[in-house]
């Protein structure tokens, strides 16, 4: 019979390895911003094809060739407890579902502060 006993540094790594990765998704938490932007901005960046490019997965009133892998964006301040609920489904949306293909717009970067903050009073105008 074939037993495992893990090394002593097989031990100690597991833990460093987890509060690593706690440490880590700490960091990139939203930022508690000023989320009061210009949806014309947002709209904008939402349907540009190189940016936001929101409009390659949802629908969205008087958007030119929408996208149908992610739900229809309409109605959001009743699908949202708030504006900052909404930011932070745009920021990370794996947070709420580890499967989601949504990109973290936020986490990763993808948006300036400022691009963001546009897209989330864009979409919440919705």
């Amino acid at each position: 019979m074939l037993s495992f006993r893990p090394s002593r540094q097989t031990l100690l790594a597991v833990p460093l390895g987890l509060a690593a990765l706690t440490a880590s998704a700490a960091f990139v938490d939203m930022p508690d911003w000023d989320l009061n932007g210009d949806a014309a901005a947002g709209k904008v960046i939402a349907n540009d094809r190189a940016k936001g490019n929101c409009v390659a997965c949802h629908m969205m009133a008087g958007s030119e060739g929408p996208g149908a892998i992610g739900p229809v964006l309409i109605t959001m301040q009743t699908r949202f407890a708030s504006k900052k609920a909404l930011a932070r489904q745009i920021w990370d949306p794996t947070v709420k579902n580890p499967e989601a293909v949504m990109p973290p717009f936020g986490k990763h970067e993808i948006l300036t502060q400022k691009e963001f903050v546009d897209v989330v009073e864009y979409i919440w105008s919705l």
